[in-house]
């Protein structure tokens, strides 16, 4: 049904499709997806504690006001990352700021964390009790004077309610967030983290996302910041500011973040520099090109715990997520496992 009306949907403006596409979920005017491989032992894993059917979760972004988590577990994600979510309300970067360049089934986008801000999300979660496992993405204001107390605010807001919260210092759309990457600031950020944890009381799983233009000499450092500051997990990767060289579109020297097939391999490497990097001390959530079982396969083998997806979705439709079972569960049986676990990291040079 997707492939017969996509042609209709790329002629909108992509946030226009963007928006449509989430009144679409939210009024149920999407049908549940049948998916004759849900509760299928093969996908079956846990994430920071709790059980979830499948590795297959929604990437922070499409859901950016956390209006439509319910109905996209629905679909069949095992698990929903909503944000990023600033303390403040914000608009964003003018428009046009989202672009489909659909000859490299990708997109760029500078959105610059649009959303509707901590107090008005949490309302809707509060009065919304979700149905799965619910990441919080999180990030500071783009006019604050305190970036890490932008974090803590967030942290204070959204920790009872999310099953754990990723810290975003990846956005290549907000000036200088990339600047936490530097083992110090990072190192500082996490501490603070840390401690306000404790102040709280609370064991909220914290996850770190990186970006996927890092230097190869910042993996080991960014990896010993994440262990000694108590991360439970970290997405490798975001959207790229770079790796434009091999695209086709006319529109692919649009300054903003890319996503989608063109940097699948860039992120299944920088998977397995961590994984190596990281020693199986850290859980992985593996993001960048995941529209298919082979993708998803890719990351898996590369060291991937998790896989995240979002343009993958904007190009196969909504049910990707029963789309990518199917195809992986045939790679999987070939390789006679009892489940995807079992793959997990076992290409060690990609």
């Amino acid at each position: 049904m997707f492939s017969n009306i996509r042609s209709l949907i790329f002629k909108l403006d992509p946030e226009t499709a963007h928006n449509l596409a989430i009144k679409s979920l939210k009024f149920n005017f999407i049908p549940n997806m049948p998916d004759e491989n849900k509760d299928d032992p093969l996908f079956k894993t846990e994430l920071f504690g709790k059980k979830i059917e499948n590795p297959i979760g929604m990437a922070a972004g499409f859901d950016k006001n956390a209006e439509v988590y319910n109905s996209l577990f629905k679909l069949g994600f095992g698990f929903v990352e909503v944000g990023t979510i600033t303390p403040l309300k914000q608009y964003g970067n003018p428009k046009p700021r989202v672009f489909r360049l659909v000859e490299d089934e990708a997109l760029i986008n500078r959105l610059g964390f649009n959303n509707l801000g901590a107090e008005n999300v949490i309302n809707r979660i509060n009065s919304n009790r979700k149905i799965g496992i619910l990441g919080i993405n999180i990030g500071p204001n783009k006019d604050t004077e305190n970036r890490t107390e932008d974090y803590l605010k967030c942290l204070n807001i959204f920790y009872q309610v999310a099953d754990y919260i990723t810290i975003n210092i990846s956005s290549p759309n907000t000036e200088n967030l990339r600047k936490f990457h530097d083992q110090k600031q990072l190192d500082d950020l996490l501490k603070n983290i840390e401690k306000e944890k404790k102040n709280l009381d609370s064991k909220i799983p914290i996850v770190v996302k990186v970006s996927p233009d890092i230097k190869n000499s910042e993996i080991d450092e960014i990896s010993n910041v994440l262990l000694s500051n108590n991360v439970k997990g970290v997405i490798v990767s975001n959207t790229s500011d770079s790796t434009r060289e091999s695209l086709n579109n006319i529109q692919k020297h649009q300054k903003g973040g890319l996503s989608g097939k063109p940097i699948k391999s860039k992120s299944t490497i920088l998977i397995n520099k961590f994984f190596k990097s990281l020693q199986g001390k850290i859980k992985i959530i593996g993001v960048g090109g995941v529209d298919s079982g082979a993708s998803a396969y890719e990351k898996f083998l590369a060291g991937a715990n998790y896989i995240q997806l979002y343009t993958g979705m904007v190009y196969r439709g909504p049910n990707i997520v029963s789309m990518i079972k199917k195809e992986l569960r045939e790679l999987l049986l070939k390789d006679d496992v009892k489940n995807f676990s079992e793959i997990i990291g076992k290409k060690t040079n990609t």
